[in-house]
């Protein structure tokens, strides 16, 4: 098993001297002879532990902790001040700076050995329960995901032979977001948000979905409510991806001129999430096979998706989409509708 790994902080060579002498064997130790330093080694070495004198030149022990704390690779790093000063204030100090012991001076082997083991243990442990939240949250967040994507397959199969429409418009959506500049988070949000966006065809009536021919007015009215009744199926929470798939449902039908619905929204009034998913499902749409219709070719698709620029679709996100046609299409044929 690897040795930990302890720096020690000091400006007195004979004070690093017997701290080294005594933990020389069981750990691998680096030394540091001023805050400066310290701070550059902490930040390259990432040592398991810090052994922190308070009084030194220049920077002293607490200012060296205090930024020790604030940056993130060495914050989580225990630190243990070593130092002369005694009284409960100096001690009370180094805690409330997120120091984890004290050790006075002159050091006691057995104290220095006892301590250092210790926290190096608890830390170990801290570790080790972290990684465990982390895997135990990653394992409840994919599952998640896979509830929200078996929803979204679900409205599609009330009106469609197949549930991949939900997959390929989900990655048609965050390579528009990530083409589009918005952060890596946000795109995996809408690549997980998107498969919701037709949910609210659940509380459509088949009569309606299924009819062969063109919808009357009052059908029509009845189809464009899946908006929100996809919404209301949502809800309304704190969790950003539930946020971002109620945004979805409610505005993924709204038009850029603000002849869509259900509020006649236009321009960047309409969530930008609901303008992306707006040209990754006509594009799917189009592109794909269904009962009533052939697909079309991408080239096609594409040249009826320009010419909605700036009507049915925001500009600017047309002007991306065109980008990654390439993409686009190897997604299409990776998720076709023979599958």
């Amino acid at each position: 098993m690897d040795k930990a790994t302890i720096l020690v902080v000091d400006d007195t060579p004979e004070n690093i001297d017997i701290l080294v002498g005594i933990l020389g064997r069981d750990y691998r130790v680096k030394v540091a002879i001023d805050g400066p330093k310290a701070l550059a080694l902490a930040s390259k070495t990432t040592p398991d532990l810090i052994l922190l004198d308070v009084m030194m030149p220049g920077m002293n022990g607490y200012e060296v902790c205090k930024r020790l704390k604030q940056a993130p690779l060495t914050c989580h790093i225990p630190v243990i001040f070593v130092t002369a000063l005694t009284e409960v204030s100096d001690e009370t100090q180094g805690f409330e700076l997120g120091a984890v012991d004290y050790i006075t001076k002159p050091v006691s082997a057995p104290v220095v050995k006892a301590r250092v083991k210790t926290h190096l243990a608890l830390y170990d442990q801290k570790r080790l329960l972290e990684q465990e939240v982390k895997a135990r949250t990653k394992e409840l967040e994919e599952t998640r995901f896979e509830i929200i994507r078996r929803l979204g397959r679900a409205a599609e199969y009330k009106d469609n032979e197949t549930g991949l429409h939900v997959v390929r418009m989900s990655h048609y959506a965050r390579l528009l977001a990530a083409q589009s500049g918005l952060p890596e988070r946000y795109c995996e949000l809408i690549y997980n948000a998107a498969p919701m966006h037709d949910i609210g065809k659940i509380g459509t009536p088949d009569s309606i979905l299924k009819k062969p021919t063109k919808l009357d007015d009052a059908e029509w009215l009845e189809m464009q409510r899946h908006a929100e009744i996809g919404a209301e199926i949502i809800g309304e929470h704190k969790d950003p991806l539930l946020e971002m798939a109620r945004r979805i449902a409610l505005s993924h039908h709204e038009k850029w001129d603000g002849s869509g619905y259900p509020y006649g929204l236009s321009g960047e009034d309409i969530p930008i999430e609901g303008r992306i998913v707006a040209i990754a499902d006509v594009f799917d749409a189009l592109t794909s096979i269904r009962p009533y219709k052939k697909a079309w070719t991408v080239e096609a698709t594409m040249a009826l998706i320009e010419d909605e620029a700036g009507k049915h679709f925001d500009p600017e996100l047309v002007r991306h989409f065109k980008q990654i046609v390439a993409e686009l299409t190897k997604i299409r044929d990776d998720h076709n509708e023979s599958e």
